[in-house]
């Protein structure tokens, strides 16, 4: 243990240069930014939901710069096609063949902004690439580059043209980021540097080796069986749409990154607790009458941690 807390100690440098080269473009939101470095560090896809104009995209293109890695922004419409993600075969009228033109998928991290506005034959494509980081384009499958992360952007509150993510899809985003609008000083603060000064330019202070190491050490993370068998008992208590098993594989990975970015090398109650309404909002559904009397997923959420007893 004393050799892995002396590992988590020297990564954290790393871990705070990324803070401060995203620090340059985005103010406050640190719920937001706790949220992609957990996500980034255990290979966990995100999907970001909020109104136009809190800086989602621009959180994800800081995250992405701040790593020295393969890059690609990818927005979604209605005319999209899943070629357009995945790649095509194209024939060569000359040698009588075909090659392989490989899509924007072939990159690290992938930036689907407003995932939600294209249809479900193109968000079918997501599926491989998402759960297996592979991607078949006619007859034969392609590894996609490792690390591969999908960050994702919705807004909830435009409906035209747009389409409900399958439920297949949601459930391999490993977080449901929600942004919250900015403090009144947060938003002097954007009006600052947005309004009065040239933008700063993002710099990559961490490589795909340093993800990999760090990814290692929250693998390392030490967690007890009592708290295994807490997660357990929290996500067994759906019935009917009851969470997957990746819920259950979410919630610990979740925890221990969490406990890394502390600084800890062991999980907590409370770590759990912290990162369960991220792992679990978009794998519960409410019924009509929770909905009608505004009760929200994170309230349901707080309801079960009240019912199942703390180790």
């Amino acid at each position: 243990m004393e050799a892995l807390k002396a590992k988590v100690e020297e990564a954290h440098s790393r871990v705070n240069a990324v803070r401060q080269e995203i620090g340059k473009v985005l103010v406050g939101q640190t719920k937001l930014v706790d949220g992609l470095l957990m996500g980034l560090f255990t290979r966990g896809h995100i999907l970001i939901e909020g109104v136009p104009g809190l800086a989602k995209t621009s959180a994800v293109m800081a995250v992405a710069q701040a790593v020295d890695a393969a890059f690609k922004r990818i927005q979604f419409t209605p005319d999209l096609l899943p070629a357009d993600l995945v790649g095509t075969e194209i024939y060569r009228p000359q040698s009588s063949d075909f090659i392989t033109r490989k899509g924007p998928l072939f990159h690290n991290i992938i930036l689907a902004d407003e995932i939600n506005r294209a249809p479900s034959k193109v968000q079918s494509a997501l599926l491989e690439a998402m759960q297996e980081r592979q991607v078949t384009i006619g007859d034969e499958t392609f590894p996609l580059p490792d690390p591969f992360l999908v960050l994702a952007t919705q807004n909830p509150i435009e409906q035209e043209g747009t389409y409900s993510l399958p439920e297949a899809q949601v459930d391999r985003f490993m977080f449901k980021l929600l942004v919250d609008y900015p403090s009144k000083s947060e938003e002097k603060e954007i009006l600052r540097r947005v309004g009065f000064q040239s933008p700063e330019v993002v710099h990559g202070v961490i490589t795909t080796s340093d993800l990999a190491e760090i990814f290692d050490l929250i693998h390392a993370i030490y967690m007890d069986e009592k708290l295994k068998d807490y997660i357990v008992d929290l996500l067994a208590m759906w019935i009917r749409y009851g969470a997957s098993p990746r819920a259950t594989i979410f919630l610990s990975l979740a925890a221990r990154a969490w406990a890394f970015l502390q600084g800890r090398t062991y999980v907590t109650p409370q770590d759990v607790k912290q990162v369960a309404p991220n792992v679990l909002r978009h794998r519960i559904i409410p019924s009509y009458e929770a909905e009608a009397e505004d009760i929200t997923t994170d309230t349901i959420i707080e309801r079960l941690f009240e019912r199942v007893e703390v180790p």
